[in-house]
């Protein structure tokens, strides 16, 4: 009888333990083995509610110096990084038998009327992944390495019919590997660089993406041809990816024009070598000498190997290109003509390579690597990626602040917003330039400068999009413009404003009716728009309720209004990994979105440590594109309803009160900053060198400038996850108090929006825990802020169990035991860390100096990093 996938599961990460605890005795002893393995025992009771067990870990970590346990952090994070590494195996085998794709077709099946047709939809259909450096992954790119190499372990360990002799072979690589892993260090020594960030985002594309792309898209159009007879021509791109890592200065001051043009050299050096690598393998297979006229005429008559020929020049050009840019970082002077320049350099060969074969009856070969090859082409292009570059708003505005102190004619930032409209749409029809020659701007002003100059000089397919953050107003979109303009930009770079607060979310529509109002800007950006719709910092200003109703107004009105003027518009989500952040499993997301709002493309970022667990491996990568282009195509052509009047007015009412309720404690209450400060360990957050940005925008500000990302972190931390449902059930409870419950029910049962806040906030519950957030209480909190914790508690109890009743459910997950399961088996080995981690910050905050000893810092460190690998994010 077949194994259950739960109990493969566990079988998994018994196995892996098993493995470690063998190394942890091999290198410490027994005597280790069996402190490790007590711990362990007593953590799983303690987790269940035994306090006697509790009790004697605490009395335990107090007793051992900070050396051991240094050494016990390091154990549970390890275990924790295995038993993630057993889920996502069982995550890819499970995709194995149920392919999102393959179910959304099936159930196109059963449907008489759709909004488009699948062909229309697989046109619209496009996916643009964002990486960003939030700083959030926690893991080193060393060790995520060898946890990259373990999954393909285990994945073979899985294969039937293994032989004794392969098995074997495999067993002992695991356990090597994790060796390796375990006499790692897991702290980085320093901060990585941006530059640093962002050759971690191009080894993400090399080591899975790269297969993972061509895979998907080939899978895809044999689906599409075997089922629906729809051909998917070669030259698709439905993914397609852009990256923040570089580009994103809001906030990093490491981020200079220097680091811009240097990742942008990077990234195309990148994309050289792995192009180089498969044309190199093309150049060695495509040995045949039958090829089609077009082909002689490319390559010349006399050719005995016309295929060979024609990616001869392709090949010296991609090697002049790495070598070049090796040169050209190295100060010495290069010749860019011999490096490949534009995009049509790199399809036409293997284009007319691939019809030749085609035509001349070798079409197995045309569809093996070399079709794989141009779809990466299309994809990834001779850039890599996009790089988008992303400022704050009130930075473009000191720079015509100084221009126009400069030439005499006032403070621009002092002027009304039409007076800077009509400065700057003059200006952007002049031919005059602006820029004085003979000025000398300030420092920031001059860094501003020379990143549109840096800009200026790349080709359009190096730039994605160009975002302002904090954006209000239309004049913010139209300094961007002029700044490009004056650079000497010869394409139009699409300008994204960012609409991140609560009270810029709802002032969206009416800003971007005065921008789309002008002729002359429609005209210039070729009637499509992009828009920003940030998540994580209006969720910090308004609590989650709030911020997801204004999300979702602002883009249900930027919908309508782009229909209105005959524009394109693509809204690009700044989603992060976690709740608090705008995260939701890919399809809910996508579904819980207002009508129409796919119709623009998909363009969405992926943060930190979700990268490595949504693209980590090219099987996790093909899921995570099948659950993407599912999700969008039933969006497409079976799009959830618009609300009913009616559910708009309750869902308005519970938002204005959830965001009362969020704001009375987090902005109001005077003593809400000393708890979290005492409660979490977010002052101990600066010493983890997670991302190459400072972790508060104004070093010496309380919570209203801590970015979003370490806000979530802390409270995720002690497990509260305050964030994420502060408010919203009071909200909930209020409005059930006014009779609105069977409105509620309907909109849980109709409506997909609402139906994803209840998921989110299941999934929110199931991570929370009161039993350790009173820990952390109970031995960080001074006497008099304890209260505070306690009403925190009790309303999280309160929440869980009104949650309970509106979904009809006895406990959370409950229709979801593998994620259940899954968070069951970390949360055994996470209860040591908290614990662990409790009696750490203890001893910190007991430290007079800022300088801890080795062992506490270090500790500390491992036990933040062990903790958020084992509830699998952090902001």
């Amino acid at each position: 009888m077949q194994k259950g996938i739960d109990d493969s599961l566990l079988e998994t990460v018994r196995y892996l333990g098993s493995e470690l605890g063998q190394i942890i005795q091999q290198h410490l002893g027994d005597e280790w083995l069996e402190r490790i393995e007590t711990i362990r025992k007593q953590g799983k009771k303690s987790a269940l509610g035994d306090t006697g067990c509790t009790e004697s870990l605490q009395s335990l970590f107090k007793q051992m110096d900070d050396k051991d346990l240094l050494t016990v952090g390091r154990a549970f994070s390890q275990f924790l990084n295995l038993a993630n590494l057993a889920e996502q195996e069982h995550t890819v085998a499970a995709f194995s038998e149920k392919d999102p794709v393959a179910e959304f077709f099936a159930k196109l099946e059963n449907v008489d009327k759709t909004q488009m047709s699948l062909e229309e939809a697989i046109k619209v259909l496009d996916i643009e992944l964002v990486l960003t450096a939030h700083p959030t992954e926690v893991t080193r790119r060393t060790l995520i390495y060898k946890y990259a190499r373990l999954a393909e372990c285990l994945s073979d360990l899985h294969i039937d019919g293994l032989s004794d002799k392969k098995r074997a072979q495999v067993e002992a690589r695991i356990a090597e590997l994790i060796s390796q892993a375990w006499h790692t260090d897991e702290i980085r020594a320093a901060r990585p660089t941006p530059v640093d960030e962002a050759q971690w985002g191009f080894s993400v594309i090399e080591n899975s993406l790269w297969q993972a792309v061509p895979n998907f898209i080939r899978g895809l159009g044999e689906k599409l041809q075997a089922k629906f007879g729809i051909e998917l021509p070669l030259e698709s791109n439905l993914v397609r990816f852009a990256s923040w890592m570089g580009g994103d200065r809001d906030g990093n001051p490491f981020v200079t024009s220097e680091v811009t043009e240097k990742v942008l050299l990077l990234a195309r050096q990148r994309a050289a070598n792995l192009f180089l690598n498969d044309i190199s393998t093309l150049y060695v297979e495509l040995s045949m000498a039958d090829g089609s006229k077009a082909l002689f005429d490319y390559v010349g008559e006399d050719q005995r190997e016309p295929y060979r020929a024609a990616l001869a020049e392709l090949k010296n050009k991609l090697v002049a290109t790495t070598e070049g840019i090796d040169a050209y970082l190295n100060g010495e002077s290069v010749n860019q003509a011999n490096w490949i320049n534009k995009q049509v350099e790199l399809t036409q060969p293997l284009e007319v390579c691939y019809k030749s074969l085609v035509e001349m009856g070798m079409a197995g070969i045309a569809n093996g690597l070399l079709a794989d090859t141009i779809r990466r082409a299309y994809c990834f292009g001779i850039h890599l990626l996009k790089l988008d570059i992303r400022q704050d708003s009130d930075r473009h505005d000191q720079v015509f602040s100084e221009i126009t102190r400069h030439l005499g004619l006032g403070d621009y930032s002092n002027w009304s917003e039409q007076d800077k409209q009509a400065f700057l749409l003059r200006e952007l029809s002049s031919k005059r330039p602006l820029i004085p020659r003979h000025w000398q701007p300030s420092a920031e002003v001059e860094e501003v400068l020379k990143t549109c100059n840096v800009i200026a000089q790349q080709s359009e397919d190096a730039l994605g999009i160009y975002i302002i953050s904090m954006a209000r107003s239309p004049s913010d979109v139209l300094e961007v413009h002029l700044l490009l303009q004056e650079s000497g930009i010869k394409w139009p770079m699409p300008v994204a404003p960012l609409f991140e607060t609560l009270d810029d979310l709802n002032n969206a529509h009416d800003s971007m009716t005065q921008l789309l109002s002008i002729d002359w800007y429609r005209g210039f950006i070729q009637s499509h728009q992009y828009v920003m719709i940030g998540y994580s910092d209006s969720a910090k200003d308004a609590g989650a309720l709030a911020a997801g109703w204004a999300q979702y107004q602002s883009q249900e009105a930027l919908v309508n209004l782009a229909n209105e003027y005959n524009v394109t518009l693509t809204l690009f989500h700044g989603r992060g990994g976690t709740i608090g952040r705008g995260g939701l499993p890919a399809h809910g997301a996508i579904l819980s979105q207002p009508p129409g709002s796919c119709l623009g493309g998909l363009r969405v970022t992926e943060q930190g440590e979700t990268i490595r667990y949504k693209f980590g491996t090219e099987p996790l990568a093909q899921r995570s594109f099948g659950l993407y282009a599912s999700a969008i195509l039933e969006a497409l052509m079976l799009p959830p309803p618009a609300p009913q009047n009616e559910w708009r007015e309750v869902m308005t009412e519970m938002a204005a009160k959830a965001r009362d309720n969020y704001r009375s404690v987090v902005r109001d209450d005077p003593n809400f900053v000393a708890y979290f400060r005492s409660a979490t360990p977010e002052l101990e957050l600066s010493k983890l060198p997670l991302g190459s940005r400072p972790s508060k925008r104004k070093p010496n500000g309380g919570v209203e400038s801590l970015r979003a990302i370490p806000w979530i972190f802390a409270w995720a931390q002690n497990r509260l996850v305050l964030p994420s449902w502060l408010g919203v059930m009071r909200a909930f409870q209020s409005a059930i108090d006014n009779g609105h419950l069977p409105v509620m029910k309907e909109m849980k049962s109709q409506w997909p929006f609402f139906a994803s806040r209840l998921s989110m906030l299941e999934m929110v519950f199931m991570k929370a825990d009161q039993h350790i957030a009173a820990l952390y209480d109970e031995t960080l909190v001074p006497q008099e802020l304890k209260y505070f914790g306690q009403n925190l508690r009790e309303e999280l109890a309160a929440s869980n169990d009104l949650l309970l009743k509106l979904l009809d459910q006895n406990e959370v997950m409950q229709n979801d035991a593998a994620s259940k399961e899954s968070m069951q088996i970390r949360a055994f080995y996470l209860e040591p860390l908290h614990l662990l981690q409790v009696e750490l910050l203890n001893r910190a905050r007991a430290v007079e100096s800022d300088e801890l000893e080795y062992h506490l810092e270090r500790a500390l460190m491992v036990s933040i990093a062990g903790v958020a690998t084992g509830l699998r994010n952090t902001g």
